[in-house]
């Protein structure tokens, strides 16, 4: 029992770090849920709620920068809900052995956008300039691609953020604050709505998600001063190459 708290306790203070200086903190903590005992789809809605507060955190810290946002948020916010509400209604929907299955999908999934997260996002600003998506059509193109990025948001936290980017690049934002900022509310918004699904299932561990979540918060608070003394490049290689092992040893786990 030492262990497994001492295991996730400090899983929650390195997940708390890389979300903050590099991303992809769910990298570890989901890992960390499922190593201890932790059945898959609670420990993916535990780590939903593990992350939540960190969110929150952010969108506090990044309260300046949303000023005269508002009318954007509120959209953002109710798709968030509308979204997350239902990915997290499809996650309790699978049966564990399909969400299994699904686990190395999802992190492969989640490893190339973090790897290519900025090529991504360059790419979408680009087309962001080409086509300003001033039309009817347009507005209801990308309003179907946030919801769907909620949607797999409110199924599976990790690399949300780095979505969540692309969208609002391709949206034709530009300040980077901004867009961190409007990034933390719809990971808070769809993480919210999802947990209030899962406290209502009772699909969270709540003794080792609250061990996580206290490292996390840690982990968070600490990162500025490692953020100065590490490289960010360094952190993201770093990430790179545990998502990567972490990923192939489930494909492994689950297909051979």
């Amino acid at each position: 029992m030492i262990f497994e708290i001492t295991l996730l306790f400090v899983a929650g203070i390195i997940g708390g770090i890389l979300n903050s200086v590099a991303g992809g903190g769910s990298f570890v903590t989901f890992p960390a849920l499922m190593f201890v005992g932790v059945p898959p789809v609670i420990a993916n809605a535990t780590n939903t709620f593990s992350s939540f507060f960190g969110y929150l955190s952010g969108v506090f810290a990044f309260r300046k920068e949303l000023k005269g946002h508002g009318k954007e948020i509120k959209i953002i916010v109710l798709t968030s809900f509308i979204g997350g509400g239902v990915g997290a209604w499809l996650l309790l929907w699978a049966s564990e052995d399909v969400f299994q299955k699904a686990i190395p999908w999802l992190l492969l999934f989640a490893t190339l956008l973090f790897i290519f997260g900025s090529q991504i996002n360059r790419f979408a600003k680009q087309l962001s300039n080409q086509s300003q998506y001033a039309s009817k059509l347009g507005a209801g193109l990308l309003f179907l691609v946030l919801l769907a990025i909620c949607v797999y948001g409110g199924f599976f936290n990790a690399g949300l953020g780095i979505v969540g980017l692309s969208y609002l690049a391709l949206a034709g934002y530009t300040n980077i604050n901004v867009m961190n900022g409007i990034k933390l509310v719809i990971s808070s918004s769809v993480s919210l709505i999802a947990i209030i699904w899962f406290i209502y299932n009772d699909a969270i561990a709540w003794f080792e998600g609250g061990i996580v979540m206290v490292g996390t918060l840690i982990g968070g608070y600490i990162s500025a001063g490692i953020s100065m003394r590490i490289p960010q490049k360094l952190m993201r290689q770093f990430v790179i190459v545990m998502s990567c092992l972490i990923t192939a040893y489930f494909f492994i786990k689950t297909y051979i």
